[in-house]
């Protein structure tokens, strides 16, 4: 049966600012390279040929990063049961479904679309888990297909992505045909402006990113009917990823934006820890939402 999507409001007043002001900050920035007379045509058609490879292609490119295969449902009967019952109450096609084998307990969704999606899960999580800890799980994976999360985020990343190439190569290859009277302090300008609108579009996708955990916990829990059961999973996940060897964590660690809970090593927490709420932030918000349930 299908669940009535009850929307967030707050939630999706945060996210909607947050585009707005990553909207302001590449306005603000396609306006200045007009004006320095640095045309970023070429930059904008090397980096949309970049990124538009990453999103047609970015299933793949993410089941071979991370060993995943995908499963038939011979192969995974209980597995496909869950996700086919899932999909019916999100009113959701049914993705491709796959397993990466590692005993670091996670799980992820990819795809550009919801007809071109994989949910994937590993050992680690499938043997941790009760059935009604990994169906809150998935239905968090089927939530971000759901949102269209893939495509959200590489739109949003467009110019951010634009902004550093221009940080990482200006100095070098001049005003990239430009207006030549630009040149000397010209290029240095467009620089410290690339890597401000770099920073600042940095922070602003990873507070999006975390409205979009945020949301994808609310999609779960209202799919499922039991917010508890995904923060119980969240708990269970948090407290095995501490005992994972940190080899292990390392070789996923790439894929920290997929998963529902970033695979943290000692050394990397810096450069990650931002990307998700914390799981603290998310249990109390999914523990006020079953209190609301009654």
């Amino acid at each position: 049966m299908k669940r009535k999507w009850e929307r967030d409001l707050g939630l999706q007043g945060r996210m909607i600012f947050t585009m707005f002001l990553l909207a302001a900050v590449y306005f603000f920035f396609l306006l200045f390279l007009s004006y320095n007379g640095t045309p970023p045509v070429f930059m904008m058609l090397f980096v949309g040929s970049f990124m538009a490879i990453q999103y047609f292609y970015s299933d793949k490119l993410v089941l071979w990063s991370t060993g995943a295969q995908i499963v038939s449902e011979s192969e995974a009967p209980q597995l496909h049961g869950i996700i086919t019952r899932l999909c019916a109450i999100a009113d959701l096609p049914k993705p491709k479904v796959a397993i990466v084998r590692t005993q670091v307990p996670n799980a992820f969704a990819t795809g550009r679309n919801q007809n071109n999606a994989v949910v994937a899960v590993t050992t680690g999580i499938m043997d941790k888990l009760s059935p009604a800890e990994l169906e809150a799980v998935l239905a968090h994976e089927l939530t971000h297909v759901k949102n269209r999360d893939m495509a959200i985020m590489t739109i949003a990343s467009f110019i951010s992505t634009l902004a550093f190439y221009f940080v990482r190569y200006s100095l070098y290859f001049g005003d990239m045909g430009g207006d030549r009277r630009k040149e000397g302090g010209g290029i240095l300008l467009v620089w410290l402006v690339s890597l401000a609108v770099w920073a600042v579009s940095f922070l602003l996708i990873r507070a999006l990113s975390r409205y979009r955990e945020y949301a994808a916990d609310r999609g779960a829990a209202i799919i499922t009917g039991q917010p508890s059961d995904l923060a119980s999973a969240l708990m269970k996940i948090s407290g095995v990823m501490s005992r994972v060897p940190s080899e292990d964590l390392r070789s996923v660690e790439g894929m920290n934006a997929f998963f529902i809970i970033p695979a943290i090593s000692g050394s990397s927490i810096m450069d990650i820890f931002s990307t998700h709420p914390s799981v603290e932030k998310r249990i109390a918000k999914l523990e006020k939402m079953q209190q609301d349930l009654g």
